[in-house]
């Protein structure tokens, strides 16, 4: 298991590149009490396939660059959620059909909330 500011990190470098891939909807939950093997689930939500697509594989990319494992993929294919596993960060792209119908955020409300800071994108940046 990782140290809890490297998956703070990890969450920092996926939630940036979720915004800036259009990414909305941020959530992160601490996982560690209920999952010992799971620090942190981050759930975003896309406005469409194709940009599911490209917020998981910004994501994705960004992790990895920075030296990060992924261990798992599923849903890449379809892109109406796509489940990213990098050990203590795992990572739930939806579509929002998706996201309100599995209700993440209603099955773990016990989990505390970690607040997020991430960079303010635009369509006038990009």
């Amino acid at each position: 298991m990782q140290s809890p500011e490297t998956a703070e990190e990890m969450l920092r470098i996926a939630a940036d590149a979720a915004v800036a891939k259009g990414g909305e909807d941020l959530v992160a939950l601490n996982v560690s009490e209920p999952l010992p093997l799971v620090d942190i689930f981050l759930l975003v939500t896309g406005n469409s396939e194709r940009n599911i697509a490209a917020i998981a594989d910004e994501i994705e990319d960004r992790l990895v660059e920075s030296g990060h494992k992924r261990v798992r993929r599923e849903g890449r294919a379809e892109a109406r959620w796509v489940l990213l596993d990098f050990g203590d960060l795992i990572v739930h792209v939806f579509h929002q059909e998706e996201r309100v119908y599995y209700g993440l955020e209603r099955l773990w409300k016990d989990c505390p909330v970690i607040p997020l800071e991430v960079a303010e994108t635009s369509a006038d940046n990009a």
